[in-house]
């Protein structure tokens, strides 16, 4: 089989790995599978390949009898797997999630093979706050605040807190500094305020907070929304550190969240992990 391949972060900090699947076992029918589709339904159950199944992340020459999952996926021996990590195979193409008992569940469906790339990715807790004076009052649907949700779980997220709160300076501020301060939340994104009407004060609030500027978020998610309105560089967007934690501001409609989140992806989840003292190799691609 291919020998697995491991970087770990030593010291204080959890261990975390990367790796490779060695196989996949079908513990049902005693044989190894170079690939499967993994999903879920409607009602949130695994599916692999279609078909209703239990999964979990083995050892290499672990014993696999009387196990109660139908799939092992097999990794290297001796990895450490931390409690409740995300796995992300192939840069987080398909994205799954492994409890304390190291079973699966799916974040993101997709394809497993053997000689895929895992890493093991901490959750990050983040907080999501909708900001909007009709969406406070119950007079609008809140939908950019659940896109955005759905969005950062994808990278590997927890969300521990979200509200809605009016287009007001001094609460929303108020908010952030307890997210940040007394939750120690990783990521705060807020969603609506950005724009250049009166009301419009989401990056003064931001500022209200801030001990530094992070200017390269504004800048690519106006740069990626002139690709889709010639109006894209009216957004105020910005985002901001506190602490340790990141503070991320976006339009307020669910189309301009999602567009500007496409923009930002890529990088986000190593801006935060730097920022916590997660990644001490900022060179490691």
């Amino acid at each position: 089989m291919e020998r697995a391949s491991i970087r770990t972060y030593s010291g204080d900090k959890e261990d975390v790995r990367e790796l490779k699947i060695l196989g996949l076992h079908d513990m049902r029918s005693g044989e190894w599978c170079k690939l499967v589709y993994m999903h879920s339904n409607s009602n949130g159950e695994l599916r692999v390949n279609g078909e209703p199944a239990r999964v979990a992340i083995r050892f290499a020459g672990e014993p696999t009898e009387g196990a109660s999952a139908r799939l092992a996926i097999v990794i290297a021996r001796g990895a450490m797997i931390p409690r409740s990590v995300f796995v992300a195979i192939n840069s987080g193409t398909t994205m799954l999630w492994a409890d304390e008992n190291s079973e699966i569940g799916v974040v993101c469906p997709g394809f497993v093979c053997v000689s895929d790339r895992i890493e093991l990715r901490r959750p990050l807790k983040v907080g999501v706050l909708t900001i909007s004076d009709k969406g406070a009052r119950n007079e609008r649907e809140d939908l950019s605040g659940p896109a955005l949700a759905d969005l950062v779980v994808a990278l590997g997220s927890e969300i521990t807190c979200s509200d809605i709160l009016p287009d007001d300076r001094g609460a929303i501020a108020e908010k952030l500094r307890r997210w940040s301060d007394e939750e120690h939340l990783q990521l705060i994104l807020t969603t609506g305020g950005t724009g250049l009407s009166s009301r419009d004060i989401t990056p003064e609030a931001l500022m209200d907070v801030h001990d530094r500027v992070a200017p390269g978020f504004g800048e690519i998610m106006r740069a990626h929304a002139m690709l889709y309105t010639e109006r894209g560089y009216l957004s105020r967007s910005l985002a901001v550190i506190r602490g340790n934690t990141l503070i991320v501001a976006f339009p307020g409609s669910e189309r301009a969240v999602r567009q500007c989140f496409e923009a930002v992806a890529p990088a986000l989840r190593h801006g935060v992990e730097t920022l916590s003292g997660w990644d001490c190799e900022c060179g490691h691609h």
